[in-house]
């Protein structure tokens, strides 16, 4: 799901910004999987874990990159 996606989801559209800086702040990751956001462009985009950790952890579930 990309942050736009999911600003619409959460009847916020325009704040996408907004969504991406509290997936950033996220302090649990293990509980709110913040590495399954991608960038509108279907790309991965920041993961405070590293680009390599969050491939890895979408592999890991399955998700082809």
């Amino acid at each position: 799901m990309s942050y736009g996606a999911l600003a619409a989801r959460i009847d916020m559209p325009k704040a996408i910004r907004a969504v991406g800086h509290a997936n950033g702040s996220n302090p649990i990751s293990v509980v709110l999987p913040c590495h399954r956001l991608i960038g509108a462009d279907g790309s991965l985009v920041k993961y405070g874990g590293g680009l390599e950790r969050k491939r890895w952890l979408l592999r890991h579930e399955g998700v082809e990159i």
